[in-house]
């Protein structure tokens, strides 16, 4: 079947073209002309560039017409159809024989080859040579800017000029004004077995009909202009026996069917068809009224500036079942969503699809690296697995990044169907590729993302995960394929001999950007965060020597504090009169990793905080710990100062302060460290390290051995091994700390949030039904609880019935001061227990 087509995008491998009715094809590279295919061909053969193959995007531009034959239609994964088609003059004009050609016929060709007085143009006549000379191309280069010169398998719109020899030479012209004035007529002795789309012909109305009108031209042709092709300016006061000036849209080979349309922008051959601003694309309309309704087709509307779409008949309701005709009569206004422009009929496209208007992506271009979007698994594959975002947006999540560990089967985690929660790290709109990753550290990070070279300011913290490991570090990789180099000398704060044994590919991990140079794409980074503060974090500090002879590792004090940050508070020491300023990070403020975020989340500026130990002055700030189990176990000497101190056996108090695929690191006051293999972790079986042991977390370490030479220490964690004796005693002391702590964070609560202190786990409540949600938990709402979340899941609900707007007697189970949510429960056992 032969069409007339517009060019909607161009990329380096295919055309996307606009076809008649709101339909589109696809031209892949290999379907451009014979010359382009052979220099393609050459260049796969060589493994090199070749200087004379152009790039599609060379060589064509969006909103050009052309003529298109359909070469195959495939079904896709989804039910769709995919429409292939070829521009490849061979096959477009393969009606036409040497013999039909004459003077003023307008047809296809393709760039051949440059030689010294023009061009030799394939017009695909078996026979044929068809010449263009340079005085006949020179104003059509200058307008469309492409270059000095054609390029081979540009696709041109050719005017015979002069036929020579029985067809066997013609002479052509793609000069602009004369294609464009030029009238198909009976001379050129024009069947039905070579009529070609974008001819331009003299039509004489035979039948006007609703859903369009009949036609004859080039006196025995009849051909059909349907409802969407009329002349909207005109459409009212076409009469029978009036001739108009038409343009031939398609030519179906086996009805010889013939379409044609009435628009303006068609009726001068080589026209182009108006553009839709790009804002309008996707917009959202309240009110769209209905001008007709096709009962086979679908509906046409009007918009809100006056413009006519068209919505198909399956965007007209949720389903066939629900669709009413009743709704759509002449005047009736509907909410709608312009989904896509058809440039062929200069309409937009609409959908009254509820899950449509309110979906969050309608094309690549709404979507940008770091967008956390919802999509649905439609395969696995080696490469990685392919995810759908919305309709008509697909994304490849890579192996590498289907979890946070690399998965050798993946098919055991992952089926068909399932639900992924992804991020963006790639979207290139331009060649419809989205890459996507499913590791959870990248998708719940809260830090910057970080997706041009632009952004990396020195002293930047954000995730990146690493893609090669070597000796001579470690290069990450971020978000639209920014990527930076970890020197050796920055992988972490002890030497790290071989980085590859170490660290692992797609391991995702906080960095910080030492130095950025964006024009040469240049990113230095480190791991260790705390080394090299930012230019925002300019501190306060004494010179080092003073510091060290001030306070001693171990020296308790109270501080103010004068800033919240997100991973820590700056602080002042009081009593002080050099004003010294230090740091608290977050994990040092408790021995609980769970108490200090609250904690953080309850302090403000200017609070006092007592009994904080000096803990390391190593960088270029003070770093002080509220860790109590910390703060006792330097207090009463139960601590190595140094390397040479350690014995095996010994049982020694610190902090995680990295959790690796093979063990944990632990720290200890005066720096010292050691590691805890994956082995020695848990009594448990240890498959995942991060399920056990997180950063921060205050742990008791059994030394295990020492290796001088290279000042390694092993340890144990395994609870076993790590008791001093008298475990009842160190269980109450750690609860006894824990609820102290849980009473001074009641204290702070009191000043911004009063309401949460007074719920306590096993108090009733007065509620009032606010949302029964899907999953059958419950929503409630009182004075009692202004500000917070109150849930009951649907167990707790029990055997109750309830319904927006009741009243029910609560017993409260867990309150969650972080998040400011208390879970409720409505059942009779625990209601009748006495308080």
């Amino acid at each position: 079947m032969l069409l007339l087509g517009c060019i909607k995008e161009v990329s380096d491998y295919e055309l996307a073209v606009s076809l008649p009715n709101g339909l589109s094809g696809f031209v892949p590279a290999t379907q451009i002309s014979d010359a382009y295919s052979q220099l393609l061909t050459e260049q796969v053969a060589q493994g090199q560039l070749l200087e004379e193959l152009n790039s599609l995007p060379d060589m064509f531009s969006p909103g050009t017409l052309v003529r298109c034959i359909v070469t195959s239609i495939e079904k896709r994964d989804d039910g769709s159809r995919s429409v292939k088609l070829s521009i490849d003059p061979k096959k477009v004009n393969k009606g036409l024989s040497s013999t039909a050609l004459a003077a003023g016929m307008l047809l296809s060709g393709s760039v051949l080859s440059v030689e010294d007085h023009g061009y030799l143009i394939d017009i695909g006549v078996t026979g044929t040579h068809a010449f263009l000379p340079h005085q006949k191309a020179k104003n059509y280069i200058k307008a469309v800017k492409k270059g000095p010169d054609l390029k081979i398998g540009q696709n041109l719109n050719c005017l015979i000029v002069e036929v020579k020899n029985e067809g066997r030479v013609v002479c052509l012209s793609i000069d602009r004004s004369e294609v464009a004035a030029s009238v198909a007529t009976e001379r050129q002795n024009w069947a039905l077995s070579n009529l070609l789309p974008g001819l331009v012909v003299k039509a004489r109305v035979q039948k006007l009909d609703p859903l369009g009108m009949k036609v004859t031209f080039l006196s025995y042709f009849t051909g059909i202009v349907d409802f969407m092709h009329m002349d909207p300016e005109k459409s009212t006061t076409y009469s029978p026996d009036q001739v108009v000036k038409a343009c031939v849209l398609c030519v179906h080979p086996t009805s010889r069917a013939v379409r044609l349309t009435l628009r303006p922008p068609f009726l001068h051959a080589g026209g182009a068809p108006r553009q839709l601003p790009g804002q309008r694309m996707g917009a959202v309309l309240e009110e769209a009224t209905v001008k007709a309704f096709y009962k086979q087709f679908g509906a046409v509307f009007e918009l809100d500036d006056g413009t006519l779409a068209f919505a198909r008949l399956k965007h007209l309701s949720k389903t066939r079942k629900s669709f009413k005709p009743g709704a759509f009569k002449e005047g009736c206004k509907h909410k709608c969503r312009i989904i896509d422009y058809s440039l062929m009929d200069e309409m937009c496209i609409v959908s009254l699809k509820h899950q449509i208007i309110e979906a969050q992506f309608l094309q690549y271009q709404d979507i940008h690296s770091g967008d956390v979007v919802q999509g649905k698994v439609v395969s696995l594959k080696p490469i990685g697995m392919q995810v759908k975002v919305a309709h008509g947006i697909r994304g490849l999540v890579p192996s590498l990044h289907l979890s946070d560990v690399i998965l050798k089967q993946p098919e055991k985690k992952y089926n068909i169907g399932d639900e992924v929660k992804c991020r963006v790290l790639e979207c290139n709109p331009g060649g419809k590729k989205l890459i996507l990753t499913l590791k959870k550290s990248l998708i719940q990070s809260k830090l910057p993302v970080l997706s041009n070279y632009e952004d990396a300011k020195p002293g930047l913290i954000t995730h990146g995960f690493v893609v090669c490991a070597r000796e001579f570090g470690c290069i990450v990789k971020f978000y639209n394929d920014v990527k930076g180099l970890v020197p050796k000398n920055e992988l972490g704060s002890e030497p790290i001999s071989c980085p590859d044994k170490v660290f692992y590919e797609g391991q995702v991990l906080k960095v910080m950007v030492l130095k950025c140079e964006p024009q040469q794409e240049r990113l230095l980074l480190s791991f260790r965060l705390s080394s090299k503060p930012g230019p925002e974090d300019k501190w306060k500090c004494t010179p080092k020597e003073k510091q060290e002879v001030k306070y001693q590792i171990g020296e308790i004090v109270d501080v103010k504090i004068l800033k919240k940050k997100d991973n820590g508070l700056e602080v002042s020491i009081l009593e002080d009169e050099d004003n010294v300023v230090a740091w608290i990070p977050t994990l040092h403020l408790s021995d609980f990793v769970a108490t200090s975020k609250l904690l953080w989340h309850c302090l403000q500026e200017g609070d006092v905080l007592p009994r904080v130990m000096y803990l390391s002055d190593k960088g270029e700030h003070i770093t002080l710990s509220r860790k109590s189990a910390v703060i006792s176990a330097v207090q009463e000497e139960q601590i190595v100062r140094s390397f040479s101190e350690i014995q095996p056996g010994m049982l020694l108090t610190g902090y995680v302060r990295n959790v690796m695929p093979f063990g944990v690191f632990v720290e200890f006051p005066f720096g010292v460290t050691g590691l805890a293999p994956k082995v020695s972790m848990s009594d448990k079986f240890v498959t995942d390290t991060k399920d056990h042991f997180v950063v921060g977390q205050t742990v008791i370490a059994k030394v295990m051995s020492i290796d001088e030479e290279k000042q390694r220490v092993l340890l144990n964690l395994k609870v076993s091994e790590c008791s001093s004796g008298d475990s009842a005693a160190e269980s109450f002391a750690l609860l006894n700390q824990y609820f102290k702590e849980l009473k001074e964070i009641k204290n702070l609560l009191r000043r911004g949030e009063p309401s949460i202190c007074e719920l306590v786990p096993g108090k009733r409540v007065h509620l009032v039904v606010q949302d029964v949600r899907e999953d059958g938990s419950a929503l409630f709402s009182s004075s009692s609880v202004t500000g917070l979340t109150v849930t009951a899941t649907r167990y707790h609900l029990g055997d109750k019935n309830i319904a927006p707007g009741e009243k029910r007697k609560a017993f409260v189970l867990h309150v969650d001061a972080l998040t400011s949510e208390v879970y409720v429960s409505l059942r009779e056992e625990l209601l009748k227990q006495r308080p």
